[in-house]
């Protein structure tokens, strides 16, 4: 049995590893000229982003039906295998509930068979049992040590990889990526801090959790469609998730705010020279940080108290499509003061747009 769990959870971890997720094709364009204007453009793939794909600074391709990038099968996981990493969390859990319970039930045997019940004390003889015959296999000190951390790293790893499952489930169970729920609730938030008074349906639920659990896992193996045109729901339009993250971005940069770099950041993780709460205060993310020089332009669009997120502005136009986005000390800029033409637009008339 062990060994069953062995080879299934190693199977569907390095199908998952290199199988990958399936890249949308380099300069790809939708069929119909005029439904660009619903897409988003990658200048680093040169192409259009098809419905669910978005753009990985891991794998430096844009993947369909990203969910995310996971360091530990070192890829991403996405529309080809996403039944394979689901599998994975939760064939793994369930490998370590069983080895969980062997080591379990061994130590309770070996330490049965060697306490002594006194009057006034109990005493624990590793050395040999009292009670059987000597076991097949030793069991001393030492063993009782590495079982006792194997059955740790068993629950931990069962907990872990567990909570992971779930979310997964979660996300399947209505057709959504982790990424795609986030887009929903930050829909969620700009309708209602601009009372617009529109709503916003996600177009791939298929309204039954049975119907959505099959968009992953099919008896062949292999995930229906080509990864680039999916089904939607009655009432919704092929490219109301794409319009919806238009909108979005174009939010964003009527949020932004200019700043200007005052001091010089080589961009490490934690930068001893910037405080002691910029040091113990930065962001536990994997997004990158940007290295900044005193003059530099950057526009801003979230942060914390002292740290921001944000993107360079670079003087030159022929930089390849590459954009410098990251993390960097508040307190290495400051606020640009606008002129008339570059002036953001106030509460007011943010919630008129």
């Amino acid at each position: 049995m062990l060994l069953n769990w062995t080879v299934m959870i190693l199977y569907n971890y390095f199908c998952a590893m290199f199988v990958g997720p399936g890249y949308v094709p380099l300069g790809w364009t939708p069929e119909k000229s005029q439904d660009c204007m619903y897409l988003q453009y990658c200048k680093v793939c040169q192409s259009y982003k098809a419905p669910r794909s978005h753009h990985c600074r891991k794998c430096n391709r844009c993947v369909m039906k990203m969910d995310h990038h996971c360091p530990w099968i070192n890829n991403c996981c996405g529309y080809q295998n996403h039944a394979s990493f689901t599998l994975f969390l939760l064939l793994a859990p369930l490998g370590c509930i069983h080895a969980s319970f062997i080591f379990v039930m061994t130590m309770y045997t070996q330490l049965y068979n060697r306490i002594s019940f006194g009057w006034s004390s109990v005493k624990i003889d590793m050395s040999a049992a009292k009670r059987d015959p000597r076991p097949i296999i030793p069991f001393g000190l030492s063993a009782f040590a590495a079982s006792l951390f194997a059955l740790g790293l068993a629950l931990g790893t069962t907990i872990a990889v567990g909570m992971l499952f779930i979310i997964q489930m979660k996300v399947i169970l209505t057709n959504k990526t982790s990424i795609e729920s986030w887009i929903e609730e930050k829909a969620k938030d700009r309708i209602q801090y601009y009372q617009t008074g529109e709503t916003f349906i996600f177009p791939y639920d298929m309204g039954s959790k049975w119907k959505n659990f099959k968009q992953v896992f099919t008896w062949s193996g292999i995930p229906e469609g080509d990864g680039l045109d999916w089904p939607v729901r009655d009432g919704c339009h092929q490219y109301s998730l794409t319009i919806e993250q238009l909108k979005q971005k174009a939010d964003k940069r009527v949020r932004s705010v200019r700043y200007r770099a005052v001091e010089d950041y080589s961009g490490v993780c934690c930068p001893v020279t910037k405080g002691v709460k910029t040091f113990f205060t930065t962001p536990c993310t994997e997004e990158p940080r940007i290295a900044l020089s005193k003059g530099d332009l950057i526009l801003a669009t979230r942060g914390l108290k002292h740290w921001m997120y944000g993107e360079k502005i670079l003087d030159s136009a022929a930089d390849g499509g590459i954009r410098e986005r990251g993390w960097f000390p508040r307190k290495c800029v400051e606020k640009c003061q606008y002129d008339s033409e570059t002036d953001q637009p106030v509460d007011g008339e943010k919630k008129n747009r």
